[in-house]
């Protein structure tokens, strides 16, 4: 098999479950950047919570997160929508959410998030949402991962196999950067 190929052909099987997970930048009007995350769970099988019967293809989880950033990725603003949880108190953790508000996002994302909605002061899956809208804020809005100290790398050189200082795209795409050290 290829590195280069998808899949190979999958032994005989049953679905169960599947999660679709979305993220959406958008520019405002205003400057600001509007970062949306939309996470989607449903199962191939009746799915029982409590007395609740969810139906095969029926959302169990379909919740959303808009965060508005300013050029600094600092959090302006934050909306949260839960159209489908499987716990009447599920939406108990949306007012939390504010608390991010003034966060940077960048170095520490992961720690500010669980720091303001670790363990049960919030939500498994809005979490695991926060965590990638990082990733999408970067590739949505121009020059996030760049510093304003132009002798300085972007953020993203040294973070994977490709952007490895000492490999050849570094030195093709930022040959400044090449084999760089701090």
């Amino acid at each position: 098999m290829s590195l280069f190929t998808m899949l190979s052909d999958p032994k005989p099987r049953n679905p169960l479950h599947t999660r679709t997970v979305t993220f959406q930048g958008y520019a405002r009007e205003d400057g600001l950047w509007d970062i949306e995350g939309h996470l989607v769970d449903i199962k191939s099988h009746p799915f029982v919570t409590g007395s609740k019967t969810w139906e095969p293809g029926q959302a169990i989880h379909d919740m959303w997160i808009r965060i508005t950033v300013d050029d600094h990725l600092t959090i302006q603003n934050i909306e949260v929508a839960m159209d489908s949880h499987p716990h009447p108190e599920c939406p108990e953790v949306i007012p939390p959410m504010d608390g991010l508000i003034g966060a940077r996002i960048g170095k520490g994302w992961r720690k500010t998030i669980e720091t303001h909605l670790g363990g049960t002061k919030g939500c498994t899956h809005l979490r695991e949402l926060l965590n990638n809208m990082a990733t999408a804020a970067y590739q949505s809005i121009p020059g996030a991962l760049f510093d304003d100290d132009e002798s300085k790398p972007p953020l993203y050189l040294g973070t994977c196999k490709s952007w490895d200082f000492d490999g050849p795209v570094v030195m093709r795409v930022y040959p400044q950067f090449y084999q760089w050290k701090k």
